[in-house]
């Protein structure tokens, strides 16, 4: 179905500005997640500081910010631009997440990052799709923040089992070997773009890879962090 420009994607209301995607009603009455911990995004009490969880094992990136829980309207948001080819979607998602790395860059001060770099696909699940939703995330950000975009940064060498079948435990064995890095890293302020966080296994792999590798900062962006 094709979709009128200049309508809100979810009231289908007209827009002021077509190019926001989103009426300021709808994109103020977005859920608001709870108090979450700024390194993990998992719900805390201090959304200042790291979690107790942090504290005693802290993940391999710094700091992880994201727009709502995965629930609606923004699950049938990415479903449908994640399953349903709706690129045209991109701009506006990428829009949201920009408005909150920019409210959450006035609370912590954030070194400007050097690189962004997408999650990929293996090779063959990209050319079924068409796209990578991550990477078309990026390639918007990248533009808006002047900063350098790698979309072959990362490379998934190794197919795998869909993630979203298994359990946090084989969702870590099942990524073992999927990725490398092909850019140099030591010293850099990286970040990593997903469109849906879970149980974070896959970009744990990454900035793990990233952190061995010598990486300053890792931080994590994304659409959705499942709570």
């Amino acid at each position: 179905m094709l979709t009128v420009p200049g309508l809100c994607w979810i009231c289908q209301m007209p827009l002021a500005c077509a190019h926001w995607g989103f009426c300021s009603r709808c994109a103020k009455a977005l859920p608001i997640p709870p108090p979450c911990c700024p390194c993990c995004g998992l719900p805390c009490a201090n959304t200042h500081s790291p979690c107790g969880r942090c504290l005693q094992k802290p993940p391999a990136w710094n700091a992880l910010i994201f727009v709502t829980d995965y629930c609606p309207p923004m699950s049938r948001l990415v479903q449908r631009f994640k399953f349903n080819a709706t690129v045209a979607l991109a701009p506006a998602l990428a829009r949201l997440l920009l408005l909150r790395i920019l409210d959450t860059k006035r609370q912590f001060q954030w070194p400007k990052p050097d690189y962004i770099v997408s999650v990929p696909l293996h090779s063959r699940r990209a050319w079924l799709r068409g796209f990578n939703q991550s990477d078309l995330l990026a390639r918007q950000l990248s533009h808006w923040l002047q900063c350098d975009y790698l979309p072959q940064g990362i490379k998934r060498i190794r197919a795998a089992q869909t993630q979203h079948q298994l359990n946090a435990r084989m969702r870590r064995n099942n990524l073992k070997g999927a990725f490398r890095v092909d850019f140099p890293v030591a010293g850099r302020h990286i970040i990593i773009v997903d469109d849906v966080v879970t149980t974070g296994s896959t970009v744990a792999e990454i900035a793990q890879m990233l952190k061995k590798q010598g990486a300053a900062t890792i931080q994590v962006w994304c659409l959705c962090r499942t709570l």
